[in-house]
């Protein structure tokens, strides 16, 4: 009743939220549903693609970026609708505001922040998924601060849901455990091959790979590795366990 009392140019009876709550129809707001719903269906294809070549940006990252902009969208499109009347005549002390203003400076401004989250260690990128939550939520707020609660709130229960089941499901890159790697071995043909075949074993791809030659004639090397197996450094000793000449076998998990 307060909200009736202190609005002025609500129709008579109406509560603020009623009258927000009225400005879309069952079918348009369903209509919002999908096109969020859509769009990270889009962004899970595309998320897909990059984690099979094992981009730092995966099938997570891309849904809550796509739902995201989206979202976003439809704040820019929709969320102004609560400034003017069922006629058009224009709400109280609303004559000339522009919140699209203010809305446009949180998006970009909130990127700022979620760069602050993302880093690389040891060619490992982590953070692009925190750095998109926060993205997504700066949307969310926009969307219930311009009264479209229902899709705000829809928006929420479903990124909480992905969070919750890409984390505990993992898919493509994601589902692989990252290691960094160091040795010092005497190269042969022989050596190259047997190692070839251990990576095949264990189902890993380097992603990044560094060596030295040494006056002795070994090679030092140092490398970051994906795989869907979990390495231990005893699995690093068994193979390197019948070559001599091999030292400073070391093994890090990223993860």
């Amino acid at each position: 009743m307060f909200f009736t009392q202190a609005i002025v140019g609500l129709p008579d009876g109406q509560t603020l939220i009623q009258y927000l709550l009225s400005q879309f129809s069952l079918l348009q707001t369903a209509e919002f549903f999908l096109r969020i719903v859509l769009a990270c269906a889009c962004g899970a294809a595309i998320g897909y693609e990059r984690s099979r070549r094992f981009k730092g940006a995966g099938i997570r990252t891309h849904i809550i970026v796509c739902c995201g902009a989206a979202l976003i969208m439809i704040v820019s499109k929709y969320g102004f609708a609560d400034l003017t009347g069922p006629l058009g005549e224009v709400m109280g002390g609303t004559r000339g505001a522009d919140p699209a203003r203010i809305a446009a400076q949180v998006v970009s401004g909130i990127s700022f922040l979620g760069a602050g989250v993302i880093f690389k260690n040891n060619g490992v990128v982590k953070g692009l998924t925190t750095a998109a939550g926060l993205w997504v939520t700066s949307g969310i707020g926009l969307a219930i601060g311009s009264g479209l609660f229902t899709v705000g709130i829809f928006c929420t229960v479903l990124v909480a849901i992905l969070q919750v089941l890409m984390h505990k499901f993992k898919i493509g890159a994601d589902s692989f455990n990252a290691y960094r790697i160091t040795f010092t071995v005497k190269e042969d043909d022989l050596f190259r091959e047997a190692w070839r075949e251990q990576m095949r074993e264990w189902e890993a791809h380097t992603t990044e790979s560094s060596m030295e030659k040494r006056d002795d004639g070994s090679v030092s090397y140092e490398m970051t590795l994906r795989t869907t197996q979990t390495l231990e450094l005893e699995d690093m000793m068994d193979f390197f366990s019948n070559r001599t000449h091999a030292h400073n076998v070391s093994l890090n998990d990223l993860h």
